[in-house]
């Protein structure tokens, strides 16, 4: 695999590295244009994680290297600073805080964003020479309880198994995890090697009814938080049936007994079972017997299972199964947790976790001596820190003075969101090193630092089958720009540590790394499963070259290990895994009559986490381009409420607004609504300020998936759009979104009470005082109003007839499509048909392709449909005439409903 190819004469490069998205960490080639500065992204064939195949994202990820949002220089209170100033700034505050109140007043908050080197540097800081472990990550909103759930059952976080397994196993249960669009380049591999082997059986695990269910042999949706009764009820049917291998559990298990009486109280009626869960007796048979009866099974869970107030009882319940049976760490067997961020796993392994020391050893005496001796460190941490919900909270009381949050949007992405801005605003310093200049937590900033984003850093990440991989920088550092390990080590030094951060090189920190990992872990210690010491002495050549590789890669295994446990040897003191008697629990808050609906959160197709990358790529934004909310046709009927609806969703932690979606792929009296909308692209679209705080006993992860709530409709007295080529200041209106487009922006809009003259607001929100001033301008302003129906349409074209902005406000939600008229903006001169139709709301004949659905060839709905009735009658029909579904294939499930309709 070659790393880096230049060609001199136009000034071009390839680059191999790892794209910047979900844990699967997928291998990309990079062309690059060092003259336009632009970036040609496909997949990387021989990276073993996607085979060349990428997702949506990952294939846009070109299109978010531009500089005209980035974060390029150091601020001191919203002013430009040096990186001296600002740097001092961050040391003395802290020292000063640190001086006056102890370590443990000062906090770091961290991310899966950040590159392995930049992780150790920030954990090395915090818990070595500050001397507390108040450095948590947003790690813990998304895979704590899998650490945890490993650790209880296997001594340590161990990923028992890989990627390979998917593609071996005759049983693939997938629970809590929309993996087709969350992690569509696994889903892609699954679906392909299911084609090929018809025999083999998926169940999806799901209280939705998602686009994973597409290649669903059997969906249970489960009700809400009760997994623990549905494993509970598996291992009592393996028990009942004969399939608990005892030969397995004898020699490498303890907690058996235990595990099945409590299994058996809980969970071994099927009629009472069914009913808890909501699935029909016969579903949950033939799940049981699925498993029961295939020894080649894979368990692949993700936040559905993680994000609960009894998530890690989750993990092991899932775990329990495997391990009474012995499917673990063999060819095709085992469990496996799916993470979210492509350096979550790393976080994990550095000691990101403020409940980790590092390399996988906890805080106990002789881990803390061990890395204390190692570092030379004068200030160690010997106790855990606050984990992430706990730190913001500790922030707002007070007792956290000062925090460092890197690469990460808490403002946003954290649980009662709203608190968190509180807290942020009330503490005495709050530094955020990013590379975006404006997202709703950087606006609460006193210190401002500009770091390297995925296009310019450089490092490595590790994948969820525990594949270390290369990240390779593919520009220049742009403006004054830093990477986060030398920002950290800056920091460190001027904080009087100089001699212990003194590296040249991100290799140094890797280095060293390596080294900390086989440090007193020989076979004679038996004491960790991670251990990279083969490349404690890398060289820079070595380190640049390095190819993808699992770990452990030491001397035992000097070619890395796909799989752990097939023959015991777990991580507990004598040896053997632990089952755990598990009593299922029902999520903390229950609905009531104040608020009788369970709001679920999770993700959607093209965009991902707080949407500072994906919403910088205009087609991302084309299939879903604003915040939403599904809901049960019949919970819409009791709420009078009707599709498209705009709808508040509120708790007693907050509230929302976003447009109804009326769908029977959510039960009743459940509502679903991604967590991407920030207050930066909208004004009250923040999903999460509504959600509960309430965490995990065990791993402090948050219960992201049940909320009690109440919905009703928003009222309004106009609902307009604004598409224009120049961005422009949000209207003063109750709801406002607004996105990026194909050489425009756009702007939902929707307000509670009317407007005196309708058609001046828009030219006002436009940028002119009145008409007159449009012409002024060179500009030709083309308007259509009817106020009896309380319809108002604008249009200004340039001298040359292109289109600079057209806007559009109707008394309701049903206004023209926006699809057919965002086209136009990349035409230099509108021809009469198109002139005639902007104002219509109808696209001329032939040209309305219709709402988008292949973000990847930005293929429309009508297009579609229109193939399907021309005699396309599969996805791959479509794919030959039309492209769509044919790179990364999220949208095929959408394509199979289209010919369906069609």
């Amino acid at each position: 695999m070659e790393m880096i190819t230049s060609s001199s004469a136009d000034e071009q490069t390839t680059v191999s590295t790892t794209c910047a998205y979900c844990g699967v960490g997928c291998g990309i080639e990079a062309k690059i244009n060092h003259t336009t500065r632009q970036v040609e992204i496909q997949g990387l064939t021989n990276h073993p994680a996607n085979h060349g195949r990428l997702c949506s994202k990952g294939s846009a990820l070109g299109h978010t290297v531009g500089l005209n949002e980035r974060l390029l220089e150091p601020h001191i209170n919203n002013q430009i600073a040096t990186w001296d100033n600002a740097l001092d700034t961050v040391a003395q505050g802290f020292k000063k805080i640190i001086e006056e109140h102890g370590p443990d007043s000062v906090a770091f908050y961290v991310s899966g964003q950040l590159l392995t080197e930049d992780y150790y540097a920030a954990n090395k800081l915090m818990k070595g020479y500050i001397g507390s472990a108040n450095i948590d990550t947003n790690s813990r909103l998304c895979m704590s309880s899998s650490v945890v759930g490993h650790k209880r059952a296997f001594g340590l976080d161990t990923v028992p198994g890989c990627y390979e397994d998917f593609e071996k196993a005759e049983l693939i249960t997938l629970v809590g995890s929309n993996t087709a669009w969350c992690h569509p380049v696994l889903f892609q591999r699954i679906k392909a090697y299911k084609e090929a082997n018809p025999n083999v059986k998926v169940v999806v695990i799901d209280p939705r009814r998602t686009q994973t269910c597409d290649i669903a042999d059997l969906h249970l949706p489960i009700n809400l938080g009760s997994d623990v009764w549905l494993f509970n009820g598996l291992l009592n049917h393996l028990h009942q049936h004969n399939k608990i291998n005892h030969e397995y559990v004898e020699q490498h298990c303890d907690g058996l007994e235990a595990a099945l009486e409590q299994a058996e109280k809980s969970s071994s009626d099927i009629q009472n079972l069914s009913t808890i869960l909501g699935v029909s007796p016969d579903d949950l048979t033939q799940f049981y017997n699925w498993f029961s009866d295939t020894e080649k099974s894979v368990s692949l869970y993700s936040q559905g299972v993680n994000q609960s107030t009894s998530g890690t009882d989750k993990v092991n319940s899932i775990l329990n199964c495997h391990l009474a049976t012995g499917r673990i760490g063999k060819e095709g067997m085992g469990p496996f947790s799916i993470t979210g961020q492509p350096n979550a796993m790393g976080g994990r392994e550095v000691g990101g976790l403020a409940n980790t020391l590092a390399c996988h050893m906890d805080f106990n005496e002789s881990n803390i001596d061990r890395v204390q001796r190692f570092w030379n460190a004068p200030n160690m941490a010997t106790k855990n820190g606050y984990m992430a919900v706990d730190l913001f909270n500790a922030i707002e009381t007070g007792k956290v003075k000062a925090v460092w949050i890197m690469a990460t949007n808490p403002a946003v992405s954290l649980p009662n969101a709203d608190q968190v801005k509180r807290a942020l605003k009330k503490c005495e310093l709050v530094v955020v090193s990013d590379n975006i200049a404006d997202t709703d937590t950087m606006r609460l900033a006193h210190v401002k630092l500009p770091a390297a984003p995925w296009s310019e850093k450089d490092g490595t990440v590790t994948n969820s089958e525990r594949r270390i991989s290369r990240q390779r920088g593919l520009l220049p550092l742009a403006g004054n720009t830093k990477p986060d390990w030398w920002i950290i080590s800056e920091v460190a030094k001027r904080m009087g540590f100089e001699q212990a951060f003194n590296y040249t090189t991100g290799t140094d920190i890797f280095k060293e790394y390596a080294a900390l990992s086989g440090f007193e872990n020989s076979s004679e210690y038996k004491l960790r499963d991670f251990d990279i010491s083969k490349l404690q002495n890398i060289t820079q050549e070595e380190y640049d070259n390095l190819q993808p590789f699992q770990w452990p890669l030491n001397s035992e295994n000097p070619n890395g290990k796909a799989r752990f446990f097939a023959d015991g040897g777990f991580f507990t003191p004598n040896r053997k895994a632990r089952m755990l008697a598990l009593h299922p629990q029902l999520p903390k808050n229950k609905v009531s009559y104040a608020y009788p609906l369970r709001l679920n959160t999770g993700r959607i197709r093209d965009q991902w986490h707080t949407m500072t990358r994906t919403g910088l790529a205009a087609q991302l934004n084309q299939h879903i381009s604003e915040p939403f909310v599904e809901m049960h046709p019949m919970t819409a009927a009791q709420l009078k409420l009707s599709e498209q609806q705009l709808v508040q969703v509120q708790s007693q932690w907050g509230h929302m607004i976003g447009r109804l979606v009326i769908t029977d792929a959510v039960k009743p009296e459940n509502v679903f609504a991604p967590m991407h909308w920030t207050g930066v692209l909208s004004k009250t679209g923040r999903i999460n300020a509504t959600v509960n705080p309430e965490v995990d006993p065990y791993s402090g992860q948050p219960e992201s998936k049940h909320t009690p709530v109440k919905v009703s409709a928003m009222p309004t007295q106009w609902h307009g759009f604004i598409l224009s080529k120049a961005t422009i200041p949000w209207p003063n209106t109750d709801y406002v979104v607004s996105s990026k487009g194909n050489q425009h922006s756009r702007y939902e809009l929707a307000h509670s009470e009317s407007l005196n003259d309708p058609t001046l607001s828009l030219l006002n929100w436009l940028g002119f005082e009145n008409e007159q001033a449009v012409i002024e301008q060179n500009l030709e302003p083309i308007t259509y109003l009817d106020s009896t129906s309380g319809v108002y349409r604008l249009a200004i074209l340039n001298k040359q007839g292109g289109l600079e902005a057209v806007a559009m406000i109707g008394p309701d939600q049903n206004l023209p499509q926006r699809t057919w008229l965002a086209l136009q903006f990349s035409k230099d001169t509108l021809n009469d048909r198109a002139r005639q139709a902007l104002l219509s709301g109808f696209a001329p004949a032939g040209e309305d392709i219709g709402r988008i659905v292949c973000a990847c060839f930005s293929v429309g709905e009508n297009t579609i449909a229109k193939a399907a009735k021309g005699g396309c009658k599969t996805p791959a029909e479509i794919g030959t005439q039309l492209k769509a579904g044919t790179n990364c294939g999220s949208c095929v499930p959408e394509i199979k409903d289209i010919i369906a309709k069609a």
